[in-house]
């Protein structure tokens, strides 16, 4: 365990009654002076799938062809689902992505924050959501209203950088203000500057309110946070006579690139894995296998940052197989959600606290006669695994029920915060692990008291 950190388990209690007394929370991360040996690897790791990702997004397109379409992508509408590989194609796609998740890194790399599992989960996050719906133009007046935020509150932006970056899932309010409001072109772009700062002001003190009603049951704490900012956000637009229709921007024929995308990255990082840790980083991944993984797991603190890279790698696998078996198109959105299953295989998620979630997010998926490789319930599944810690923590069964119950109400949720806010399943996702947990909870305590 790394010097400063609290065990998991001290720290879930913490976080209930108060989210800034946790080390290692969503909220806190540990800041060093000099970054160990295991974060310079990771580091070097991350940047360096970045660059390739770049290259390779310069070679599908051209490079000229490449760099106006990643220009087309800052100027272009983001509500959910806008896939980014049709509207410039998938080597801009795959370029805005890594510049994405690279402004996250990077700001991790100047703040000096360890490369914990939080830290990893949230750049794998960027750079799959760069795909679908967030871009470097979009995501930065929201990570300066976090900033505000912090010194408002008299705090460190560093205590607050998780919220910040996770918080970019609102890209799409600053896109729409800008974009699809038809406001005079002096005014445009400030007044999206500043309604992405506005609500990146509000994103803390709504992401600790959300964390204690799900009790850290559900990953995507942020999402829930951003869904629910996003709901009042489009409320007001609605009210005063904006036009929100859906909007589904779906690549049914990726290309080659797109398809091998996470094969290849899931081999890198088990490769990467055993490489460093030898066969203990198996022993290490069968243990993670054995946490729960509520809020906060973080694999890389609890057991190894070598068996967390193998845990990422087989997760990579198995979502890249399922969506193959079931036919769905290996696009942005698609790849958008198996990267971030990847990047929380470092917190929270390993293949047997996932497993039951899927099953129940499939079985309601062929009872109400969806197609398994649609849009939604494709995107349900992939991304439905924020319920892990439901599984991990109650079992399988209550983890079947979990997915099933978050299936029905994702496919109603994106409506009411009209795509504003990129992540969707975790505020969908909230809602279900606060009424499944607060079930639960009140069951178990029942149990003690007869006892």
């Amino acid at each position: 365990m790394r010097p400063g950190f609290e065990p998991a388990r001290v720290c879930v209690k913490k976080l209930v009654r108060n989210p800034f007394l946790c080390k290692n929370s969503v909220y806190l991360f540990q800041r060093s002076s000099v970054l160990n040996r295991a974060d310079s690897m990771l580091y070097w790791l991350t940047w360096s799938i970045l660059v390739l990702i770049i290259a390779v997004g310069l070679t599908a397109q051209g490079v000229v062809e490449t760099l106006r379409g990643v220009l087309i992508l800052q100027l272009h509408p983001a509500r959910l689902i806008t896939d980014y590989s049709v509207v410039a194609g998938p080597g801009a796609a795959m370029v805005n992505a890594a510049l994405v998740a690279a402004i996250g890194l990077f700001l991790l790399r100047v703040n000096r924050i360890q490369m914990s599992g939080p830290a990893l989960s949230v750049v794998y996050t960027m750079l799959g959501f760069g795909l679908f719906g967030k871009t470097p133009l979009t995501i930065l007046p929201i990570i300066l209203g976090v900033f505000v935020s912090a010194r408002l509150a008299g705090k460190h932006f560093n205590q607050y950088i998780l919220i910040a970056l996770f918080g970019t899932a609102l890209a799409p309010v600053v896109s729409a203000i800008a974009v699809e409001l038809s406001l005079p072109g002096a005014l445009s772009w400030p007044l999206a500057v500043a309604g992405g700062v506005t609500v990146g002001i509000f994103l803390p003190p709504a992401a600790m309110a959300m964390l204690r009603m799900h009790q850290g049951y559900s990953l995507y704490n942020v999402g829930m946070t951003s869904g629910f900012i996003g709901l009042f956000v489009a409320s007001v637009m609605i009210a005063g006579g904006v036009e929100l229709g859906s909007v589904l921007i779906w690549n049914t024929d990726p290309t080659l690139e797109l398809r091998l995308f996470i094969p290849l990255l899931s081999v890198v990082l088990i490769a990467a894995g055993v490489i460093r840790g030898g066969k203990s980083s198996i022993t290490d991944f069968r243990e993670i296998s054995r946490r729960t993984g509520r809020l906060p797991s973080d694999f890389m603190d609890m057991v190894s940052s070598e068996g967390a890279l193998v845990n990422m790698g087989v997760l990579g696998l198995t979502s890249w197989l399922y969506v193959v078996v079931v036919g769905a198109p290996l696009n942005g959105p698609v790849l958008g959600g198996i990267l971030t299953v990847v990047g929380f295989g470092a917190f929270g998620k390993h293949p047997r606290n996932c497993f039951p979630v899927v099953v129940g997010i499939f079985a309601a998926t062929l009872l109400f006669g969806a197609d398994p490789a649609a849009p939604g319930p494709i995107l349900a599944l992939l991304f439905g695994t924020t319920l892990a810690p439901i599984a991990g923590s109650f079992g399988a069964v209550i983890g079947c029920v979990a997915g099933f119950l978050h299936f029905v109400i994702v496919m109603r949720s994106g409506g009411w915060h009209a795509g504003l806010a990129l992540y969707n399943n975790g505020f969908a996702g909230g809602l279900t692990a606060t009424l499944v947990a607060s079930v639960m909870e009140w069951h178990h305590q029942s149990e003690r008291r007869s006892k």
